[in-house]
């Protein structure tokens, strides 16, 4: 087993855009990527060699946004011609297309199930379409500003969306209500997305920032600040484990959320970049950016050696649950504040290196995630740092016995996980194991 992680590294640099890529996602059986660009396009790139590649023409204006349905079988777009266009991904690339907005559409999300399609647009509004009637179903009215990205969580139940009135907003689909606002101050964010458990949201914003909430909380977990422009995009590993960003300062960096620090910083776009993605299940990721081209990387990092899940004891590695609506709380505005969590790096200078790797210690002390920061039941404030005797009065011999317990708990939990680990791992290669066996026998049969 290897001792540690492994580079990224290009494999595909795709040219055909005669102009920026504006938006990158994949096919989720692996085998196409599709782009879009202020050309006016919609490009789906076959990852196999010597496969050409289709360009799709319909759109009267600029395409800002694109996806893929769960099963693969249609492509959404959206443009600033106010439409949205659903494409078959193949030679023939038939389209159907509908009025979305009154204004330029930003983006474009299918639901988990592939039955809902949700667009943001700078009509300041959200709304919810049936994918297979084409139908539009309900909006979501609370922004005062153009809406730049709206994302389903991952059970469908929420949508995240972000504006340029320095606002993120979480909605329930079933009550069609705001349940809850994040504001800052500083700048908006271009890109807001949920993580692969439903729990986190991270956004990328024009202040240079990357910031990650527990919405059940309302608490903020990380902020890294680690760009030296504005972040255009940003994309979650399957695992939950890493998150890459894409920004105006031609790079494309990798955060490892487990130990809060910034992983890589990769170079190969000429210009500012503005669309990143990881593929369904991590083993690749691609970019887009001004220079008009497209580049696929292969991730390498997307497996956690068991050494160094051993070295994060600290460190829950098991995905929580998805929240329910009531256990988002409190339902109130909530201020961006940056707090002790913040993870800043000078900005790696753009040469001729493909790759620089940056070691930047975290600020996070793990004891930190699980007990410093408790929520004070009078104020509702998630980050006022208390102990037990200054809500409860309890004596401090007590109270230091409670967290012994509390301590050891979680060191129960930690290790618990490590075991969950280990016996995945050992289920992986047991199940290898018996394919290469497989494989053996059917070579010797024929």
């Amino acid at each position: 087993m290897a001792s540690a992680l492994e580079d990224p590294n290009l494999e595909h640099n795709f040219k055909g855009h005669k102009d920026v890529v504006t938006s990158v996602d994949f096919n989720p059986n692996n085998k196409q990527l599709a782009t879009t660009s202020i050309d006016k396009c919609l490009m789906i790139w076959n990852l196999k060699p010597q496969t050409r590649a289709y360009r799709f023409t319909g759109h009267k204006d600029a395409v800002m946004s694109v996806h893929f349905s769960p099963s693969g079988h249609l492509v959404a777009s959206a443009s600033r011609d106010k439409t949205v266009r659903l494409w078959t991904p193949n030679v023939k690339g038939t389209s159907t297309t509908f009025t979305a907005h009154s204004a330029v559409v930003r983006s474009v999300n299918f639901s988990c199930d592939g039955n809902f399609l949700v667009t943001a647009s700078d009509d300041k509004s959200i709304k919810v379409w049936n994918t297979h009637q084409q139908r539009f179903l309900l909006s979501f009215k609370g922004h005062n500003n153009w809406v730049r990205s709206a994302r389903f969580s991952p059970d469908g139940r929420l949508v995240v969306s972000c504006s340029d009135d320095r606002t993120v907003k979480i909605w329930d689909t079933v009550s069609r209500e705001c349940i809850n606002t994040f504001t800052d101050y500083r700048g908006f964010a271009n890109f807001v997305d949920f993580n692969p458990s439903g729990t986190c949201i991270a956004s990328a914003g024009t202040d240079n920032t990357v910031k990650l909430w527990d919405i059940r909380i309302n608490k903020l977990l990380q902020h890294y600040q680690v760009h030296s422009a504005s972040v255009n995009c940003l994309s979650f590993h399957p695992s939950g484990n890493y998150l890459i960003t894409a920004s105006s300062d031609c790079t494309l960096k990798i955060m490892d959320l487990l130990e809060g620090r910034l992983l890589y910083t990769l170079h190969g776009h000429q210009g500012p970049i503005l669309a990143v993605t990881f593929s369904r299940h991590g083993e690749y990721f691609a970019s887009g950016g001004s220079d008009s081209q497209v580049l696929v990387w292969k991730t390498n990092f997307d497996s956690i050696p068991y050494n160094k899940v051993l070295k994060s004891l600290s460190v829950r590695t098991n995905p929580d649950p998805a929240p329910h609506i009531t256990d988002i709380h409190p339902r109130i505005p909530h201020l961006h504040t940056s707090g002790p969590q913040l993870i800043q790096s000078k900005a790696a200078e753009s040469h001729s290196p493909s790759l620089v790797t940056n070691q930047v210690n975290s600020c996070l002390d793990p004891s930190h995630r699980v007990s410093s920061h408790a929520m004070d039941p009078a104020s509702g404030d998630p980050g006022i740092t208390s102990t037990l005797e200054d809500h409860t009065g309890i004596p401090p011999t007590f109270a230091s016995t409670l967290g012994h317990i509390v301590e050891q708990l979680d060191v129960l939990t930690q290790t618990v996980s490590i075991l969950e680990q280990r016996l995945t791992m050992t289920e992986d290669k047991l199940q290898e194991c018996l394919d290469n066996q497989q494989t053996v026998q059917q070579v010797t049969t024929s």
